[in-house]
């Protein structure tokens, strides 16, 4: 059992959510994270009185390496990035230079200290997989990889250094190519939580019962982030091998349009539906749908929460919110 875990990005969704989780299940190990000065703190209201918080820029080595050699943890979970992949159409550069930076900071340090023993679970995407052929879903690890924007080209990157470094220096890396995952606190960009925002808003009359969407037809696998986390860390808990590949996913994909009327049949209030030429991507991935077996062998991992659940808890969420 790990004594001391490291969080990258701890403040983020993903990564408040991993840090209550081993909080509650794992009593005894003692969770650091890092953090930025425009960090969301918020999302850690639960729980900051019971995590060492370290300001850390992945993108500065000095600063990493001070990291690590302050906190010197049995796990880390770098699930710090710029996540948000229209962003990555506009500022390229800053995705590409952000999750792939913080990335190779992070293995650099840990071979220069010498971290052969400590589990480094790199946070991937689905993303990745990009131009997806109908008759490669459900998707495998080994399925070919043909990223369609420069987020998902970065995660690739990700992927690949944590690869390299396993072989290269004996790192014991494991790579988890998640994909979409969603819940309370997912932030209000991203399409499941922008439509339960709006739905909320105009519950309470902020907002004409109208909601705007993009694209309706892409198909997505929605895993909920706290089944998600759960995966983490069984990731680095000994069933998977150092330098492999996972999908963590359900299995079960779904159109937005359902998301979007399964949120719209819980509003207290009927609501319209606009399509928003703004919101429309360059080129979107038409459907990712996970083949999570060679996860579910290693680690037992399997998902609990349905999704019908995890949009509700989302749109309670927001309900509180605005």
């Amino acid at each position: 059992m790990a004594r001391r875990v490291l969080i990258t990005g701890i403040t983020g969704f993903a990564g408040s959510h991993l840090a209550e989780y081993v909080l509650r299940e794992h009593p005894g190990v003692e969770v650091c994270g890092t953090w930025r000065w425009r960090s969301r703190m918020e999302n850690l209201d639960g729980c900051r009185d019971r995590v060492r918080l370290i300001e850390c820029d992945l993108r500065d080595p000095v600063a990493v390496r001070r990291t690590l050699e302050e906190v010197k943890p049995e796990r880390i979970f770098h699930l710090a990035a710029q996540s948000f992949v229209p962003s990555s159409w506009t500022s390229p550069l800053e995705s590409i230079d952000t999750n792939v930076h913080s990335t190779l900071h992070l293995l650099e340090t840990m071979r220069a200290l010498g971290l052969q023993e400590t589990w480094l679970q790199i946070a991937c995407s689905s993303e990745e997989y990009g131009l997806v052929h109908p008759d490669e879903t459900p998707i495998r690890e080994t399925n070919p990889l043909r990223p369609l924007s420069p987020y998902a080209v970065s995660k690739v990157t990700q992927d690949y250094l944590g690869y390299q470094y396993c072989q290269s220096y004996g790192l014991k890396t494991v790579r988890t190519r998640g994909f979409n995952h969603t819940g309370p606190r997912r932030g209000e960009v991203f399409v499941t939580s922008n439509f339960a925002r709006q739905v909320a808003l105009i519950e309470k009359g902020k907002q004409a019962p109208v909601v705007k969407v993009g694209n309706l037809e892409a198909r997505r696998d929605f895993t909920d982030v706290r089944d998600m986390v759960r995966g983490y860390w069984l990731a680095t808990d000994g069933g998977c091998t150092p330098g492999e590949v996972y999908n963590i996913g359900t299995g079960r994909d779904v159109t937005i349009q359902w998301v979007l009327d399964t949120l719209v049949s819980y509003a207290k209030v009927k609501v319209t539906v606009e399509q928003e030429a703004s919101r429309m991507r360059p080129s979107d991935v038409q459907i990712l749908c996970a083949d999570n077996s060679k996860f579910a062998r290693a680690t037992g991992w399997a998902p609990s929460f349905t999704l019908e659940q995890t949009l509700l808890d989302l749109l309670n969420y927001w309900r509180e919110r605005v």
